[in-house]
Parts: structure tokens; C-alpha cells; sequence
């Protein structure tokens, strides 16, 4: 397969496994619920990128969907390359605007979106989807980047949107108003294997159904007997005697074993000069394939966005070009999920937890969002939003909206990078719980749940081999004396599963460990040791 070259690749391209995890610190009168947490529905202030691994100890291979709308890099929109990746090259990038007479702009944009997009993969689950949004100014080097970290196999499609409804005079060549959504899914033959889980434009077709008999089999249309296809014909004598045959020019559209039992199940209908079979609403493969040009009347333009965040606000705010919530909604109803986590982790305005929201209030989903969102305006606007829209929006013409969506949400700040160093100098040490969370995942691969958690004897989970404690206290004072002592491991559940056990040090010998099935890891250098063994 062709790979894309940019200047800065392979500096970048394992950047992500080096980003440390950062706290989430919860802030809780920002958010809408009593008590933060992170199985909530989430809006995060903080770098994405840093956000993202930081999600990885609670949902890795759990978001169904990822909708994400980056810079389009058109030299215009003033955004910032701020990846720290330690090489002179990329130092000299950080904190500087690219604009459009940068010659490194493209390069520069490919390596802020590279690790983004692998920690993007790592969060989706199997058969998950992600929809990026972009134009084209970077749509052919994102196609050729998203073909290296999904795989060119996973690709769906690259769906064409006229994002505005107005032309250009001003333009010099074409009237540029249409941008484009590349999909990719994480292992696109699950949905090969499985007609339930095809990507499917819902349409309604009660009306068409017009018959119910209220036996619990549901709407019905009668359809003829025959076709126009050729089938070798036959005479068929139905049970109350009627026998028929197809017209002239006609064939019939079953075989007459089929026609059998439909009349035992009660699906043939007597009427007129023609039997005709009762053809269920429930039969017909839910939904259609999707056009690959969307139609506007689905998804909206750009202006319905704007106009959104008008009826919100009172003004179209700092986002020129919003998406309109009926573009999210239009991509989540292809999924056809009605649980499922949608992750956004460039929010902007907070479209996406808008239309998770709203399309919950429809149809009784318990879909949730996590956005991700970086600039200042993450509370005064991205979550402000989502408050408005969850409480209700007094002017607005909307019924629904004037009377709110309902739910709730917790609101986070990225906190300090929990790294070795911090823990060996005591400069930073992170609560009980954040340290589980990380060496957990770190360690094992698998999600953390807090919830069976045992401070008092150190569990913090366990995998199909181990059982898995972590004695450590966020007291420098205290963490000079624990260790891993006798009195600790008699104390630890007996049995026969191993243990395995993170502490500052030990008083133990290797024999003993054995005995007692402990696997002893010392803290914090041989978390990564764990995970390189295979501990799952």
C-alpha cells in the first residue's frame, strides 16, 4: 500500500504511547449533575490529544462512534501547533499560528492529526465508526493518513455535503461550498458478517403498510402472487378449493411450497380475481443504504447551524461555520444504536452532545457524548450550550427545545500529567484512585471500574489470570514506609489465583512471594513490565 510522507513523521507517528496520563479533575458546579463522574455524559476542557490517552483506563473499545470536525488547515482559521515532541524540528513549531503562507503547514497539520487518530482507533470499540469532516484543502492527505492507522480495507466512504446554499460570485473558478465526510470503520468486516449492524439511512415506511390485523405481527400490504421474472409455472389448488394459475405474461412469484405454508401461516388473502400474500412491515430489511451525496434536506447547511447557536445565544457566537445538529443526527441514525458513546474531541460550539441529546428526547436512546474541547470557551460556550439545551431555551421557536432535552452532564479539567519522575520526587502524587485507574490499565490493557475497588486491602481489579492491588498512599511521608511487608501479604485473600501487587518496595523473599502466589511490582518503573508479559 502507497504510504503518505510528510516532514515530521517519523517523529510523531509512536508520539502518542509517550503521552503521559493526565488527572481529570472534576468540577462540579460546571457540570449538570450532583456528583461528577466519568461514566456520565462528558465535556472536557483540556489538549485532546492529552484528553484522549487519558480516557483510555475507561473507555478502550467501548465508543461506538467518533464525529470530529478538526481545522480544515485552510491558512485562515489561526490554529496552533502545541504537541511537545521532543525534537528541534517540532519544538520550533510550537505555539505558532500557521497560516497559509506557511510551506510546512500541511506537514504540520498531518503530524498534530496523526496521534490523535491512532488513540482515536484505540478508543473505538469493534465495530465501531469513525466520521471525520474536513474539506479540500486536506481531504486527499487525510484519506491516504486515515488509510495507514485504520487500514485501507476499513474504508467506507467519502460522503459529499453542500455545506452552503449560496453562491460565491467573488470565487474565481468553482463556487467551493461543498465539504466531505471520510467514515472509516475499526474492523469493517463485523459488518459484513451481520445484516443488524449495516449502515442503514432509516426510512419511514408506515404509510405505506397500511393493513394491521392487531394479531402482533404488525403492519401489512397485500402484494400480487406473481411477477414479471420468470418462474417455472405451475397450477396451485388452494385449501377452499380456488385454483389459480399466473395471468398471461406473468410468472409466479413463489415457489408452490412457499405459497404452502404462507397459507398455513394465514399470510394468503382471498379477494377480487386474485389471491394476493399479506407482506410485513417487519420482513423489510430495516432502513436503505445511504446516498454517498447527501441530501440537504437530511443534514442542512452551514446556515442552520449558525442559526442554531442564534436561537441559543442570541448571536451566531465565534463559530463561522457550525455544523447543523442535523448532520450529527443524520450520521447517528445510520448507526442505529440507541446506547451508544459518541466521542467528539474537537467540540467547538458542542454540536454533537446537542444532537445526542435531542435525538435521545426522540426516540427514549440512552445514547451519552464526551466531547473534548481545548480553548477557553470550552465552559462559556461548548458547555453552556449543553446546559441551555438540557434545561430548555426560553425564546426559542422550538417546542421542545424552549422546554429542554433533559439529562445531565459532568464537566472535567485536564490536571497534571501523572508521570514517573513526579512520583519518585513527590513533586506531584496523584490520588488513590487516579493511580489505580492508571497502573490498572497500564498494567492489564482493560478498563478500570472503580466500583469494585477495596481501598482498605489495595484491590483494584482483576483479570482472567490475576488479582490486582495497589498499596500506595498520595503521602510522601507514608510512601517512604510502605512496602509490601509480611503482615500486608497474610493479609491479602487466599487461593489460588496469583496476585499481583504494586507497592513502593518489599520486605519479602522470593520464595515466600512464590508460596503465596504474589507477583511483586515495584512502583512506578515496572507498570509498563507488566503489561510487556502479557498480565491479561
Amino acid at each position: 500500500m502507497p504510504r503518505l510522507q510528510f516532514k515530521g513523521k517519523i517523529l510523531v507517528e509512536n508520539h502518542h504511547l509517550s503521552v503521559p496520563f493526565h488527572e481529570m479533575v472534576p468540577v462540579r458546579e460546571k457540570g449538570l449533575n450532583l456528583r461528577a463522574s466519568l461514566h456520565d455524559n462528558l465535556i472536557i476542557h483540556g489538549d485532546n490529544l492529552a484528553a484522549l490517552k487519558s480516557l483510555l483506563p475507561f473507555y478502550r473499545g467501548k465508543v461506538k462512534c467518533v464525529y470530529i470536525d478538526p481545522p480544515y488547515n485552510t491558512g485562515n482559521e489561526g490554529w496552533v501547533y502545541n504537541d511537545n515532541v521532543t525534537s528541534p524540528l517540532i519544538q520550533d513549531w510550537l505555539g505558532k499560528t500557521v497560516d497559509r503562507d506557511d510551506l510546512t503547514r500541511h506537514d504540520k497539520w498531518l503530524c498534530m492529526m496523526m496521534p490523535r487518530l491512532k488513540l482515536l482507533r484505540e478508543l473505538l470499540r469493534e465495530d465501531g465508526v469513525i466520521f471525520v469532516s474536513i474539506d479540500d484543502n486536506e481531504v486527499h492527505h487525510l484519506r491516504c493518513l486515515m488509510d495507514e492507522v485504520f487500514g485501507a480495507e476499513n474504508f467506507f466512504v467519502t460522503l459529499s455535503r453542500r455545506a452552503m446554499h449560496t453562491v460565491r460570485n467573488s470565487s474565481k473558478d468553482f463556487n467551493l461550498n461543498a465539504d466531505f465526510i471520510l467514515v472509516y470503520a475499526r474492523y469493517k468486516e463485523w459488518f459484513a458478517t451481520d445484516k443488524g449492524r449495516y449502515i442503514r439511512q432509516l426510512v419511514d415506511k408506515s404509510k405505506a403498510y397500511p393493513h394491521d390485523d392487531n394479531d402482533g405481527r404488525g403492519p401489512y400490504k397485500l402484494d400480487p402472487i406473481h411477477a414479471r421474472n420468470y418462474y417455472a409455472p405451475y397450477t396451485h389448488e388452494f385449501k377452499n378449493g380456488m385454483v389459480w394459475s399466473a395471468p398471461s405474461g406473468r410468472y409466479p412469484a413463489y415457489s408452490e411450497a412457499t405459497l404452502e405454508q404462507m397459507e398455513t401461516d394465514g399470510r394468503i388473502v382471498f379477494g377480487g380475481k386474485e389471491p394476493s400474500v399479506k407482506r410485513y412491515l417487519s420482513d423489510v430489511q430495516e432502513g436503505r443504504p445511504p446516498d454517498a451525496v447527501l441530501d440537504p434536506t437530511n443534514v442542512g447547511f452551514n446556515k442552520d447551524g449558525t442559526g442554531e447557536l442564534s436561537e441559543i445565544f442570541g448571536t451566531g457566537g465565534i463559530f463561522p461555520q457550525p455544523k447543523p445538529t442535523k448532520l450529527i443526527r443524520f450520521l447517528l441514525g445510520l448507526l442505529r444504536d440507541p446506547d451508544a458513546i459518541i466521542l467528539d474531541s474537537f467540540a467547538g460550539s458542542g454540536t454533537t452532545a446537542h444532537a445526542v441529546l435531542a435525538q435521545n428526547h426522540e426516540d427514549g436512546g440512552k445514547r451519552r457524548f464526551i466531547l473534548v474541547e481545548c480553548e477557553d470557551y470550552a465552559d462559556s460556550t461548548t458547555a453552556e450550550r449543553v446546559r441551555r439545551v438540557i434545561r430548555g431555551v426560553p425564546g426559542a421557536k422550538d417546542e421542545t427545545l424552549k422546554s429542554g432535552f433533559g439529562g445531565t452532564f459532568s464537566y472535567f479539567e485536564l490536571g497534571s500529567a501523572m508521570r514517573q519522575e513526579s512520583l519518585l520526587d513527590g513533586s506531584h502524587l496523584p490520588s488513590w484512585e487516579k493511580l489505580a485507574s492508571y497502573v490498572f490499565f497500564t498494567a492489564t490493557g482493560q478498563e478500570f471500574d472503580p466500583s469494585v475497588t477495596n481501598r482498605g486491602t489495595g484491590f483494584i481489579g482483576q483479570t482472567v489470570s490475576h488479582d490486582v492491588y495497589l498499596l500506595y498512599e498520595p503521602d510522601v511521608d507514608r510512601l517512604k514506609d510502605l512496602a509490601l511487608s509480611l503482615s500486608e501479604a497474610r493479609a491479602l485473600p487466599s487461593g489460588s489465583r496469583k496476585k499481583l501487587v504494586f507497592a513502593p518496595a518489599k520486605y519479602l523473599d522470593r520464595e515466600f512471594l512464590h508460596k503465596y502466589s504474589i507477583d511483586f511490582q515495584q512502583l512506578p518503573f515496572q507498570i509498563y513490565e507488566a503489561m510487556d508479559r502479557g498480565e491479561k
